[in-house]
């Protein structure tokens, strides 16, 4: 932003000011050139900056045409409609690309996330899994075995230092795979490659706790592990180990160890029976990597998680279809004693005895998203009236609960609302306050039925409440 400044102030000063000096033009071009290389080593160069790297020229290129004019003794003077014409055509053009060069950054940020609030750092480590009793349905080989992508965050001491990983690994293979998700040009998600976390590569867990409570996240349909690190990492630094997935060819993009990518692709939905089915497979996803996980809380090969994962203490919560997941998986693995759904219809095999489940469980909805559910689109393979919304009728039995966050939709659950302004308009809050109103339900919801704690909100918040409606019978 000050490189663009810097440069549009510079510009109009070139173009309108009466006095001149070459020293002073000199040493403006050569602020402006350093500000650029700062700008390189520290944000690092990419493409929505190219009109703002163009302007850095240009007061050159100006400059040296003003010289040229004023050495050339025998330059006849133009009339003077021409020049007004001129300084017209030059003002106007100016504004316009100035306006450019400071669009395309705001549009297509490298955005940051909010440093998390919890006393620890985060550390991660990432695991290539092959469940070797489950083949792969979405190849044509049939020795295809089913291949997960795992990453794991955990409570870091406070004092650990190392190298912060990036958001994503390839943004060339993610941002393949976010066009293929969201209809947009591949070049448009090429700012997301310079995003960074908190979380840092390999270092130890911390010593604080002798163990703490695990946390499963499973992503929406062609989303991905780490589409939810806005709360991951909240989770992680208040005392959470969180286990993200990949569920293989319905994410974003897997990248395996060996360089191979397993490209998303879309199932052929023609009925609520298919999505069903398509769940069934997640499920099983979830409860192959639980497995895993409780081999290395007893004897993890790099003796981090051996004895440090509580696994009597185990949740869940996911998006959109992560977010059925996390219910089917609630209902049948008794593994996992908590769960949380964020804005996922109740897709997947088993529906909500008349008297609850009977076991801890949160359902967290965008209002639109509620309201969606209630009107029928002509055209949909899926009546959501008849069909989805039947499936809601005992979800807060048995003393759980049901959110209703108002003005929000359904990726304000996930960071893809960070991507662009744009999405930000779609919302009708600040994006920051409902991830805070997430942030804080989600660990109270956890806080109390992992770690035996008092509830801070939940129970306070019943009803109607200014940012949302929270629902117990």
């Amino acid at each position: 932003m000050l490189l663009l400044v810097f440069n549009i102030v510079m510009l109009g000063w070139i173009l309108f000011a009466k006095n001149k000096r070459r020293r002073s033009l000199l040493i403006g071009f050569g602020v402006s050139s350093i500000m650029m290389l700062l700008h390189g080593v520290i944000d690092g160069m990419r493409w929505p900056m190219i009109p703002a790297y163009i302007i850095t020229a240009l007061p050159l290129l100006i400059a040296a045409s003003i010289w040229v004019r004023r050495d050339k003794k025998d330059e006849k003077r133009t009339g003077r409609k021409v020049q007004l014409l001129k300084r017209i055509l030059a003002t106007t053009m100016t504004v316009i690309y100035s306006a450019v060069a400071v669009a395309l950054p705001l549009l297509l940020p490298v955005f940051t996330f909010e440093k998390p609030a919890g006393p620890y750092k985060i550390g991660t480590v990432t695991y290539d899994w092959t469940d070797q009793e489950r083949d792969e349905i979405f190849t044509p080989d049939t020795n295809d075995k089913r291949q997960l992508m795992v990453q794991i965050w955990y409570p870091a001491d406070a004092k650990a230092k190392g190298k912060t990983q990036a958001y994503h690994s390839d943004i060339n293979v993610f941002a393949e795979g976010y066009s293929q998700m969201l209809n947009f040009p591949k070049l448009l998600f090429s700012s997301i490659g310079y995003v960074k976390t908190h979380a840092i590569v390999n270092v130890d867990i911390s010593k604080e706790e002798p163990s703490y409570p695990v946390l499963l996240f499973s992503h929406g349909l062609t989303g991905n592990k780490m589409q939810n690190t806005f709360q991951v990492e909240q989770l992680v630094s208040q005392g959470y180990i969180v286990v993200g997935i990949d569920h293989t060819y319905s994410s974003t993009a897997s990248i395996f160890p060996d360089g191979r990518v397993a490209p998303l692709m879309m199932p052929d939905i023609t009925s609520i029976a298919d999505l069903d089915k398509a769940n069934a497979q997640w499920v099983e996803d979830i409860q192959f990597v639980l497995d895993q996980i409780e081999e290395l809380a007893a004897n993890d090969p790099d003796q981090r998680f051996t004895g440090r994962m509580d696994m009597d203490h185990v949740g869940m919560f996911g998006h959109s279809f992560g977010g059925a997941t996390s219910m089917q998986v609630l209902m049948r693995d008794s593994r996992v004693k908590a769960a949380l759904n964020m804005d996922g219809a109740l897709y997947g095999e088993l529906r909500i005895p008349e008297e609850g489940l009977n076991k801890p469980f949160m359902m967290m909805s965008a209002d639109s998203s509620v309201e969606n559910m209630k009107k029928t689109t002509e055209g949909s393979p899926i009546d959501m009236t008849k069909e989805v919304l039947p499936r809601f009728d005992h979800i807060t039995k048995g003393g759980n609960y049901w959110m209703i966050l108002k003005e929000t939709t359904h990726i304000s659950f996930t960071d893809f609302v960070l991507f662009s302004p744009l999405f930000q308009l779609m919302q009708g809050r600040d994006i920051q306050e409902g991830f805070n109103l997430i942030n804080d339900y989600s660990q109270d919801f956890f806080d109390h039925y992992l770690k035996q704690q008092p509830f801070r909100l939940i129970e306070q918040h019943i009803g109607e409440n200014s940012d949302f409606t929270l629902i117990k019978d």
